[in-house]
This record gives structure tokens, sequence and C-alpha cells, in this order.
């Protein structure tokens, strides 16, 4: 079971409206290689939670056979943008039209990344947390196959030390918060990188409640970054650039 790393303001106690349905969004953009991992674990995780979740699939700029490995269950959405703050908000935005903006406050978003798979218990404990927090960020454990050895060695280094000093890490891949939350501060803004931090930083200094734990979402250390910077390009520069990668 995770612990719970901070709850960084304790200015609202109070109990939070309980979810009554959840929306996840999942960004694509040519993901055929690792995306039916993904959407299998969010099967998984929706049959762990007694409430209603439905699966948003966001295909941006993809040309490949992406598309076809999404079940009939799953909504698709599509966009041509090559952004994946565009392509994260483009998700939500749908969500809004499916439920309404009037259960909104009911209602639970969570999103994740298509090179990704969430633990059986994801939603479960993102909805055990809205209870008494209106966002939930976790982190990410990396399935280490391509890079080498001293790559990994100097991420976990790093990765560890920042834990120490102050849990927060942000992932794209593991973010959860409430739809009234989200819609407030204008959703995910249209950046290529660091969308998911700039999110989470707008809704702390709005007020929101903010829990930071460490239950991880597994994610890929592939080569081949979809975007432009983003945690594969991390990895790239601790290779290139780290003399402990030397």
């Amino acid at each position: 079971m995770s612990a719970v790393r901070r709850l960084p303001s304790s200015r609202d106690n109070a109990v939070r409206v309980a979810p009554s349905a959840v929306a996840v969004v999942v960004p694509v953009h040519n993901e055929e290689a690792l995306l039916s991992r993904c959407l299998w674990s969010l099967q998984c995780a929706a049959h762990m939670v007694p409430i209603p979740v439905r699966v948003i699939v966001v295909l941006d700029s993809c040309v490949d056979g992406s598309a076809r490995l999404v079940p009939a269950s799953m909504a698709i959405v599509r966009v041509d943008a090559g952004n994946v703050g565009v392509a994260r908000a483009a998700g939500f935005a749908f969500a809004a039209e499916q439920y309404g903006l009037a259960g909104a406050e009911h209602l639970w978003y969570a999103t994740t990344d298509a090179d990704s798979s969430v633990p059986t218990r994801w939603l479960a404990k993102q909805l055990s947390h809205a209870v008494i927090a209106d966002v939930t960020v976790g982190t990410v454990a990396v399935q280490w196959r391509e890079r080498t050895a001293a790559v990994r060695a100097e991420y976990e280094r790093r990765y560890h030390r920042i834990a120490r000093d102050s849990p927060r890490h942000v992932h794209g891949a593991n973010l959860g918060f409430r739809a009234t939350w989200y819609h407030r501060v204008g959703g995910f803004a249209p950046v290529r990188v660091d969308e998911d931090i700039d999110l989470v930083a707008r809704l702390e200094a709005a007020g929101a409640r903010v829990l930071w734990h460490d239950s991880a979402v597994r994610t890929s250390d592939r080569h081949d970054n979809r975007v432009t910077g983003g945690f594969e390009g991390y990895l790239t520069d601790l290779a290139d650039t780290s003399p402990d990668c030397a």
C-alpha cells in the first residue's frame, strides 16, 4: 500500500464530495507498440472501483495503427496538434461535454500516458484520497529495457535525492484531480512539454488541496521520444550530459 508523503496545505480539512464517475484521458501519438498494455491496465483498474469509468483515448496526429487497438468501450477523440497539452485538454473537453459541467462536482478526472501501465488499484487509490484532496500526484517506476546501467543509476540517484528533499515529482502519467478544480483553472495549457507541472502549479496556487503520494505507474525508458523534451528526453539528456553516465 502506498504511503502518503505530504499534504502541503492544512488550511482545509473538510471531507470532499465522493466522486460518482471517473473520466480517464490518454494522449496518443503513434503508440501502437505500447498502447495495448496501457489500455488493458486501465480496464483492470476500472474494474476495481464501484463507479462508472470512461476511458478517452486522444489520437494526436497518429499515422500508425493505434486507433485499431482501442476497445469499443472506450471513446476516441482525434486532434492534429502534435502537442501533448492540447491532446490532454481535448480529452477532458470531451469528458465535460459527455457529463456536463453541471455534474462536475461529482466527476473525477485522471490521466496517464500511452507508454505507461497503471497498477490495478490506481483509480481505487485516487478515489480513496479524494475524500480529503482535490488533486493527487503520484510517481513513476521506470521499466528499464533500453537504457544503459549508467543512465539507470544516475536517474535513480537524482530521483530519490529530489524525493528526500521535497516529494514534488509531477508526472502526466500519474495524475488525478476533481473536474471542478480542473475547469476552474482553465485545464491543460497548449504547451509541448511540462503541461503536467504547469497544471499542478496552477491548481495549487488557486487553493486546491494537493496530495503527493508514492504509488507508482510503470513507464517506458524508450529512446524514441514522442515530444521535444518530456520524460524520454530527460533520460537522453542524462546519457548525453551527465559525467556519471559517461
